[in-house]
């Protein structure tokens, strides 16, 4: 799965749509194997991306879980320590 796209649930506070479609374009990006589709590509690219993130929404929005949520600035730090460690030299 594609590095760049990050979970998206259990956040407080909850993800953006913004986030969803940004998730959802960069998985349509990464299974069409195009950054940016030929003019003829467009509409269909333009409405898988929609679908995708019409489907993860819904999906976001169906999950229960019993942890409490996740702080945003908590796990970015994490992250950035996994990479510090990942990409010392």
């Amino acid at each position: 799965m594609c590095r760049n796209i990050r979970p998206l649930s259990n956040f407080e506070p909850p993800a953006t749509d913004e986030e969803v479609t940004a998730a959802a374009l960069q998985y349509v990006r990464k299974i069409s194997g195009s950054a940016r589709p030929a003019r003829v590509n467009a509409e269909a690219f333009d409405r898988a991306v929609a679908e995708v993130a019409a489907a993860s929404a819904r999906l976001l929005d169906a999950l229960v879980t019993t942890a409490p949520p996740k702080d945003r600035a908590v796990e970015a730090e994490k992250a950035r320590a996994r990479a510090a460690v990942r990409y010392a030299r």
